[in-house]
């Protein structure tokens, strides 16, 4: 049994995603033993990118329409500059993300990912990390902004970029097991 084996896990995301942002997480939380659904407003498909290339297609398990947060343990939202750009513009995807900081679930985002939180409105008065290039975002939003690999507070998990990764997917798969966190809130 692993650590997870009992969680189910959203990837929410559109096109653009940063693809190893979201394999590499992926990988390790079903290593964990968690239940890992890519969500999407999308429906079949969605496109990943490596840098500015596109890359390959990943199928979409669940369209955003059909699922809510009362379905999934955590949410994990990757980076990529297109992917949190389309989200952000989302009505209904900011609400799917409000509504995990309503219940305390744990949110993990990296890179470009946490501009989504941002528009969700979701991260004042918050510790966070993201790539250098969102950082002012982030500041003007009210975030304490840090230059670190993670950074985690109260069940939000935040990093900075693929390099970072190890220490992200093992901070991750460590609060999704954790569960809820009180001091979550939307």
């Amino acid at each position: 049994m692993g650590t997870l084996s009992e969680r189910k896990i959203a990837i929410l995301t559109e096109d653009g995603f940063e693809e190893v942002e979201l394999t590499s997480p992926k990988q390790a939380l079903v290593e964990a033993g968690a239940t890992v659904h890519i969500v999407s407003p999308k429906q079949g498909t969605v496109r990943a990118k490596e840098g500015d290339e596109w890359k390959g297609e990943y199928p979409v398990d669940k369209n955003l329409s059909e699922v809510s947060a009362t379905d999934y343990d955590g949410l994990l939202l990757p980076g990529g500059v297109v992917n949190p750009d389309k989200l952000r513009t989302n009505e209904q995807a900011l609400s799917f993300v409000k509504d995990f900081f309503r219940a305390g679930k744990p949110v993990a985002a990296i890179c470009h990912g946490p501009q989504t939180l941002i528009d969700a409105e979701v991260v004042e008065g918050r510790k966070m990390t993201s790539v250098a290039a969102i950082k002012r975002d982030l500041v003007n939003a009210g975030v304490q902004w840090e230059d670190s690999e993670v950074v985690t507070d109260e069940g939000l998990v935040t990093s900075r970029t693929p390099v970072d990764l190890p220490a992200f997917n093992a901070k991750i798969v460590e609060e999704f097991a954790e569960g809820k966190h009180e001091g979550q809130h939307a």
